[in-house]
């Protein structure tokens, strides 16, 4: 079993920054790909960035030069840095991770953009 913990969400004005953290945490060795989905009320999930265990990174094209995925492997914790933000990326935000052919998910944090 893999719990996901998400925390960093809030409200923001257009232009600002926030960080999201997603720690791992279970029975669980070397989780590889970890990634950020979100979805605004009346959409579709989708994803935002996804990173590998090695650090390779995959971006959606709504938040290229605005966001960045990292992760600190010793901790199993993902962050997504969110700069320049807009009125559109308001949604909640999930973390996701696939262990063992499953998909775990975590409960979400909202991030509201004002403009």
């Amino acid at each position: 079993q893999v719990q996901l913990v998400e925390s960093g969400g809030g409200l923001v004005q257009a232009g600002g920054s926030l960080r999201l953290s997603c720690a791992a945490s279970g029975t669980i060795f070397n989780i590889n790909a970890m990634g950020w989905y979100r979805q605004a009320p009346g959409k579709q999930r989708e994803l935002v960035a996804d990173i590998t265990r090695g650090g390779r990174t995959n971006y959606a094209d709504s938040v290229k030069g605005r966001f960045t995925i990292s992760r600190d492997n010793a901790k199993n914790t993902v962050y997504l840095q969110m700069d320049s933000l807009k009125p559109e990326d308001t949604a909640v935000y999930y973390c996701k991770t696939v262990y063992i052919a499953r998909d775990y998910w975590g409960q979400g944090t909202q991030v509201t953009v004002s403009s």
